[in-house]
């Protein structure tokens, strides 16, 4: 209102505003990214747990019992 006001150029009145609308926009889409993101790909695993899983696995396939550790981990995932 200010730009109108002192009487400046129409061109530069629409740039000011498109300026303004474009930052108001970037701020609610950088908002709704988390929840976007969430809902395509879920909450993903630790990269700790999945180590854990992949280890608890292998020792399984190579016959090795499974040590009460592992089994906690298991549990965990499943839960």
């Amino acid at each position: 209102m200010d730009m109108i006001a002192a009487d400046d150029s129409a061109s530069q009145v629409s740039d000011k505003i498109k300026d303004i609308l474009y930052a108001k926009s970037a701020e609610r889409v950088d908002a709704y990214k988390p929840t976007a993101a969430n809902s395509l790909f879920g909450d993903q695993e630790s990269a700790d747990e999945i180590e854990a899983e992949v280890d608890a696995a292998a020792a399984v396939i190579a016959g090795q019992p499974e040590t009460e550790s592992e089994t906690e981990v298991e549990d965990e995932a499943e839960e």
